[in-house]
């Protein structure tokens, strides 16, 4: 397979956060926007950005604010609706209505700039493992894990450990510089995950809780091409939380990926890359995925 690289860049939100940016193939079509879910970074995308752009598409991801390599809020000021901001204005500066394919927390982001915007900048949804309406224990399983160690870790060994106990369908162990992007190291030499602790301390969580009509209603008014995709094994997302949106969205597409969790991009790749380059090929039947793409080692 052809070598992808990676261009970092950077985005300057309207209120002056700069949020960390990634594009692979710059010159290709279509443009997808990956944004990834709470607690994670545009590093979740890795596989999934370079086997699309290696397949001929443009992918541009990017971290959330408090998250990663982004900027993080002065004071721990953190509310949906900067997040729903960010990706507003990212979507409005690509050079073409994007394909936005969004995980969890950034699905959701995706359904109320859809459902919301007219035109809407994207060109179509594809949304992972998340639904308006969600399950509360995955959800709390997540935060769990999130607030779990607040002191940080002595060593990036038993950070793996973490992840390990809390992901064991992953046979592969995190290794210290796929960690690295996850951590940061403090002044008294602890290792704390990369998001900014206030997005825990604050009401953002709540908040999302009380956003659930605006998503209900946000998602009954999406308009372009739809394609949901649920991990089997998934416990945020349901056959009943899928039914609803259905019945919402009616032209939205469903597929489950067979052994796969609410972690389904990292779980399943392959299926997940596969079933993002079926749903591109229904939309432009210009679009041929190249054979040659594999999944990166």
């Amino acid at each position: 397979m052809e070598s992808i690289q990676t261009h970092p860049s950077a985005f300057l939100a309207a209120d002056g956060l700069t949020l960390a940016v990634d594009v692979r193939n710059p010159s290709g079509k279509p443009t997808l926007l990956f944004a990834h879910g709470f607690g994670q970074t545009r590093g979740a995308w890795n596989a999934a950005a370079t086997t699309m752009a290696a397949r001929g598409c443009r992918c541009v991801s990017f971290d959330s604010r408090g998250h990663g390599e982004s900027t993080r809020a002065s004071g721990g000021d953190y509310h949906m609706q900067q997040f729903v901001d960010d990706l507003r204005a990212l979507a409005h500066a690509q050079p073409e209505p994007a394909i936005l394919v969004g995980a969890s927390m950034g699905g959701l982001l995706g359904l109320v700039v859809a459902g919301e915007l007219r035109p809407s900048p994207f060109r179509a949804l594809v949304l992972v493992d998340i639904t308006p309406r969600w399950e509360t224990a995955g959800v709390e399983r997540i935060l769990a894990f999130m607030q779990a160690h607040p002191d940080g870790f002595a060593s990036y060994a038993e950070a793996a450990d973490q992840i390990a106990a809390y992901l064991p369908q992953r046979r592969e162990r995190k290794s210290e510089q796929q960690l690295r992007p996850l951590l940061r190291e403090g002044a008294d030499g602890r290792l704390r995950w990369h998001w900014d602790p206030a997005l825990l301390a604050g009401d953002l969580i709540s908040e999302c809780e009380r956003y659930q009509p605006r998503l209900l209603e946000a998602a009954a008014k999406v308009e372009v091409p739809v394609l949901l995709l649920s991990g089997e094994r998934s416990d945020v997302v349901s056959q009943h939380t899928v039914e609803e949106f259905l019945a919402l969205v009616p032209h939205a597409q469903h597929a489950q990926v067979p052994g796969a969790t609410h972690m389904l991009a990292g779980d399943a790749n392959d299926a997940f890359t596969a079933a993002i380059a079926g749903f591109i090929g229904s939309l432009e039947p210009a679009f041929r995925p190249r054979d040659e793409a594999k999944q990166p080692a």
